[in-house]
């Protein structure tokens, strides 16, 4: 009896002490240190790389826009704070080229993400010959430089003697319009959306391509109809694509400079200024590098701003409509 109570105890010991390492070794691993992992040195040359390639410029941004940095008075270089931005804020330019910023950017986008979103569901829900030779038709636009398409739009459509739409107008016997004197920014609204909205084709199409055709098939079933399944399916699987759109043609829009430069010169007087070109006449024109680099400075603020409202705000609406 003492011998099987003492077989029964040890046995108990053994199973116990079992228990004991098996929750020692059932617990996860400590996370090792990241500066052990060799790759954080592969990675640091690049990320230092990358750092230095903001920051430099940043940084010598910044700087100019404390001081007073004239290329005509090249020995006066004192420091003056917050001035640069004061003149910059108060210019007679800033108001006209801000309105004509946010007008720009807003009708670029509307234009983009309507007519984008339709032409890729037309496109997409119907099938004809030569249907690939159309889609790379309508993106080609995107991979023209902004001064050829600038130059195309000034000297051969908007020309009041010798473009296009002046022979249409001739052809009703009405008179041509000067599209660059009269309209300025609208024309500037018009050329840089027939460069942007291939871009917006190009990203929405590639997402239409995921949506789950099952979806579709089960909704025309189910008794919907075109513009039910557009609006309940393709437009809700669309809100991250057009997110994207909204965010990255948005950061570009606002840094239009090439088609204002290349057409109307920022005019007449301020009425296709923009941001951009206003840095510029600043810079380059009056030669006043500080209150540019105080406006270049503002603009990358207001830019990440409108971003991040845009993209917010069409991105929770979509995605409620799910």
């Amino acid at each position: 009896m003492g011998i099987s109570i003492g077989l029964y105890d040890s046995v108990v010991n053994a199973m116990n002490t079992s228990t004991a390492k098996a929750h020692i070794d059932l617990s996860p691993p400590q996370p090792k240190l990241r500066v052990r992992n060799p790759g954080w040195f592969l990675v640091s040359p690049s990320v230092a790389l990358l750092l230095l390639w903001m920051i430099v410029p940043l940084g010598m941004t910044l700087y100019f826009s404390m001081i007073r940095y004239n290329l005509l008075y090249p020995g006066e270089n004192e420091f003056v704070g917050l001035e640069n931005f004061t003149y910059f804020l108060t210019d007679s330019g800033f108001m006209p080229g801000a309105t004509n910023t946010l007008l720009l950017v807003g009708s670029v986008l509307l234009i983009s993400v309507v007519f984008g979103v339709l032409i890729s569901a037309l496109l997409e829900a119907s099938e004809f010959l030569g249907r690939g030779l159309v889609r790379v038709m309508l993106i080609s636009p995107f991979f023209i430089m902004p001064t050829v398409g600038a130059l195309i739009w000034k000297n051969l459509i908007f020309h009041p003697v010798s473009g296009i739409l002046a022979y249409i107008w001739k052809l009703f016997g009405a008179q041509p319009v000067d599209w660059l004197a009269h309209y300025p920014l609208l024309s500037i609204i018009i050329i840089v959306s027939w460069q942007w909205l291939p871009f917006a084709i190009l990203i929405l199409m590639t997402a239409m391509q995921s949506l789950d055709q099952e979806q579709k098939e089960a909704a025309r079933l189910d008794g919907a109809g075109p513009i039910a399944i557009f609006w309940h399916l393709t437009l809700p699987h669309l809100a991250r694509p057009i997110a994207v759109v909204v965010m990255i043609e948005t950061i570009f829009l606002l840094s239009v400079f090439a088609e204002i430069f290349t057409t109307t010169n920022g005019g007449p007087g301020y009425a296709s200024t923009n941001l951009a070109y206003l840095i510029y006449n600043q810079a380059l024109v009056q030669f006043d590098v500080g209150m540019a680099s105080a406006g270049g400075l503002i603009a990358v603020v207001i830019a990440n701003i409108a971003a991040i409202i845009l993209v917010r705000m069409i991105g929770k609406n979509l995605t409620d409509k799910a």
